[in-house]
């Protein structure tokens, strides 16, 4: 027994000295991480809440650019529909087998110009037609003169020739089917038509 009491007390003193086995500790993989810079993340999301504004705000600006150019082209439509329903210029007539303008038609040709110059968008044709008296080879091309005298005549007012059409009917439209003068010259005529685009 005295040897096993000598033998605990070595036993006691070299545990004493070299110390108790350690447990081995285990390190999760959260503590193993570096420490986050919270500066670095303040700073990212700053930049990706900036990144966001800014795509809003360029979205929203998008938009309403959009809304403003599909009020104009509204509001340019309804304008050019307006003017196309107030367009009512009158016919103007020509003398038997002659193409040049009357005095008194000056004045309607003088307001369709002013209506022109106003509505600047607005093309138009002039159609040139005749009686029935003469051949259809002769009529249209007498059609033809007379509209070219009445697009001359808008062109020495300011109008520009590229908004100005110009066609013959010759004898083929006429207005008034009778024979006689009273019919004849409402068919010697230069008649308007608005051009759609």
């Amino acid at each position: 027994m005295k040897r096993f009491l000598s033998l605990t007390a070595v036993l006691m003193i070299a545990i004493f000295v070299t110390g108790c086995p350690k447990k081995p500790t285990i390190v999760k993989e959260e503590a193993k991480a570096p420490a986050v810079d919270t500066k670095a993340q303040e700073e990212k999301a700053r930049k990706e809440a900036e990144e966001r504004a800014r795509a809003e705000a360029e979205a929203k600006a998008k938009a309403e650019a959009e809304a403003r150019a599909r009020k104009e082209a509204e509001e340019k439509a309804k304008k050019e529909a307006e003017a196309v329903k107030a367009f009512r210029v009158e016919n103007i007539h020509f003398d038997y087998d002659r193409y040049d303008i009357k005095e008194r038609d000056r004045e309607t040709l003088k307001s369709l110009a002013e209506w022109l110059l106003k509505n600047k968008d607005v093309k138009i044709q002039i159609e040139g037609h005749c009686d029935e008296r003469g051949s259809n080879d002769y009529n249209l091309a007498l059609g033809e003169r007379r509209a070219h005298s009445v697009k001359q005549y808008l062109l020495t007012l300011g109008v520009n020739g590229s908004r100005i059409t110009s066609l013959s009917y010759g004898e083929e439209k006429p207005l008034c089917t009778e024979s006689g003068e009273d019919c004849w010259w409402k068919n010697r005529r230069a008649h308007f038509v608005i051009q759609d685009e």
